[in-house]
């Protein structure tokens, strides 16, 4: 089943600020909230959607991302917006968006009005650079890379915060001419966590966490072109004591193709005839990024004709269909004759032949820009 427009989940404009859209979804989460709707799967989904949809259009890169190639730009490797049934709990929802609802909105599973979470840390983001080659944007590919990143040490374990006994913060009491008053502030020894480090392993840092190699493949979608951002979910560094990783962020590169270019979605590749093959006619083998095909140029082809392959580009990104591939023809001009054909010409031209007539029905320069874009 294909997924609703962001926007429409959270039911605001596409020019909602960004106040807006925090109201939208605290809205959303309250209504369909699984302690108000225990055992309710459609809530539940209702509910995972919409923090779904808060996740992308709360950041302002990946909202510009989806606001430029919608669900296509999010997507590729587990990539942001990727859905919350792919590897993200509801607990996870919680300790990543939380922060909206308020002290009086509670936990998963913890009611109305409960106390104060422990806040769960989120690892830091890694980000690599992915060189694609046309044909890999075009097919799409996998690529599996090595990557170094923190990971919670073997033998690494924590323990309850003596000081504020798991609860991330302390709870202090003033009396004041108006009575007591109590307040909370994050704990000053394990900084909201709820947790502190119990035995650290030979070469981990203070927070139970050492660097280690470890290869990840990444999917790339067929598409994907220089300066896209892919992200793969769990794949930066470990958070401390059983946090959120963080993401692997992934910017492709295009690598330069030695014939063809790219412009956005269509394709652009010259090729060079002789004045005998544009005279009469010919057929001619390219290159294209699905392989290599035969085109035929008609007699009488004139220098600066371009054809049109259709459907031989890169796939768009909103899933409308491939570009064009076009075949600039360019007529050679012999530097050199020899003798024979230097006679040859001259006789041509002594007789009047082979003269330059248009017909009056040549395309200018400005007429095949104008054709290219129609």
């Amino acid at each position: 089943m294909s997924k609703r427009d962001y926007y429409e989940v959270l039911g605001v404009a596409k020019s909602a600020t960004a106040d807006e859209i925090k109201k939208a979804y605290r809205k959303l989460a309250i209504q369909y909230h699984p302690d108000k709707n225990p055992g309710d799967k459609e809530a539940e989904e209702k509910f995972k959607e919409a923090a779904e949809a808060y996740e992308v259009l709360s950041d302002s890169n990946k909202r510009a991302r989806y606001d430029q190639f919608g669900h296509a730009g999010t997507q590729g490797a587990g990539g942001f917006g990727g859905g919350f049934g792919g590897g993200m709990s509801m607990e996870d929802i919680f300790a990543q968006f939380g922060d909206i609802f308020g002290g009086g909105f509670g936990g998963f599973g913890g009611g109305f009005g409960g106390g104060r979470r422990p806040q769960q840390v989120k690892g830091s983001n890694l980000r690599v650079r992915i060189k694609l080659n046309l044909e890999e944007m075009v097919s799409g590919t996998q690529k599996t890379i090595k990557v170094k990143r923190m990971k919670a040490a073997a033998g690494a374990t924590s323990k309850t915060c003596p000081t504020c006994n798991g609860n991330g913060v302390q709870i202090k009491v003033m009396n004041t001419m108006f009575g007591q008053m109590q307040t909370q502030t994050e704990c000053g020894t394990c900084h909201g966590l709820g947790k502190v480090a119990d035995h650290i392993p030979a070469g981990a840092n203070a927070q139970g966490l050492i660097k280690e190699d470890e290869e990840v493949a990444i999917n790339i979608p067929a598409g994907a072109r220089e300066g896209i951002q892919l992200s793969v979910r769990g794949k930066g560094n470990d958070a401390p004591f059983g946090g959120i990783p963080g993401d692997l962020l992934v910017v492709i590169e295009e690598e330069e193709h030695p014939e063809i270019k790219r412009e956005n979605d269509n394709l652009h590749q010259e090729i060079y005839i002789s004045f005998a093959e544009a005279a009469l006619g010919t057929s001619k083998e390219i290159s294209t990024v699905s392989g290599r095909v035969k085109i035929k140029i008609d007699a009488g082809t004139q220098s600066g004709k371009i054809l049109r392959l259709a459907g031989k580009g890169l796939p768009s990104l909103e899933g409308y269909g491939k570009g064009d591939m076009f075949v600039h023809i360019n007529v050679w001009t012999p530097q050199k004759l020899s003798p024979e054909q230097k006679a040859f010409f001259e006789k041509q031209i002594q007789d009047g032949e082979m003269q330059a007539e248009p017909s009056g029905k040549e395309k200018t320069f400005f007429d095949k820009v104008k054709d290219l874009f129609s």
